[in-house]
């Protein structure tokens, strides 16, 4: 059904404020999709904070516009379109557009817009297989890590044998004391024979 004037404005309206908020929008082709399939990639969607919206061509590049995005051509919206909105990880739609696919050959990524540039097919599709932020955290914690461990036990090694080496000086100190003492109880006698004058 042909939509009207004001929910044309609505739409417009809608996908403009989305637009502006979204840290990238992806669009793919989903026609041949179930009902059930469709809200299966919503909800993988929702869970990565990014949403999918089907809207018509004309309407997704009025908006565009009024969002001042770069000019989205006809060429890029290759049949019926959705656009994918991710409002924090400006990977997580496309990604998951992406894996959706690999067991659902509808869909399609044919281009999107990324940090005030328009993405080709083959950009749209080199996005989606970039690392999310928190994964490159976490590998980049990783490879700090494992120096750093290494590190802290090749200092306590040398640190270890160290203080082994003073407590075993310090035994042998104090077991060499009373010897040390001894000997010139021993040697007094003597020497108060060689003191004492001959007759």
């Amino acid at each position: 059904m042909a939509l009207t004037r004001t929910q044309k404005a609505a739409q417009i309206t809608e996908l403009k404020d989305k637009m502006t908020k979204a840290a990238s929008v992806i669009f793919t082709q989903y026609i041949g999709l179930t009902v059930a399939d469709i809200t299966k990639l919503r909800a993988a969607l929702k869970k990565e904070h990014a949403e999918m919206q089907v809207a018509k061509k004309s309407l997704i590049q009025i908006a565009a516009k009024e969002a001042k995005l770069p000019e989205i051509k006809d060429d890029m919206l290759e049949g019926a379109v959705a656009c994918i909105f991710s409002t924090q990880e400006p990977t997580s739609g496309a990604s998951i557009a992406f894996s959706f696919a690999k067991t659902h050959a509808q869909v399609k990524l044919v281009g999107g817009v990324f940090s005030g540039k328009v993405l080709s097919k083959a950009e749209a599709n080199e996005l989606a297989v970039i690392p999310s932020r928190l994964v490159l955290l976490a590998t980049f914690a990783s490879m700090c890590r494992s120096p750093l461990v290494s590190f802290a036990s090749a200092c306590s090694s040398p640190l270890t044998g160290f203080a082994r080496l003073l407590s075993e000086i310090a035994k042998n100190k104090a077991s060499a004391a009373p010897a040390a003492t001894a000997e010139p109880v021993a040697a007094a006698p003597e020497a108060a024979a060689a003191a004492t004058p001959t007759a």
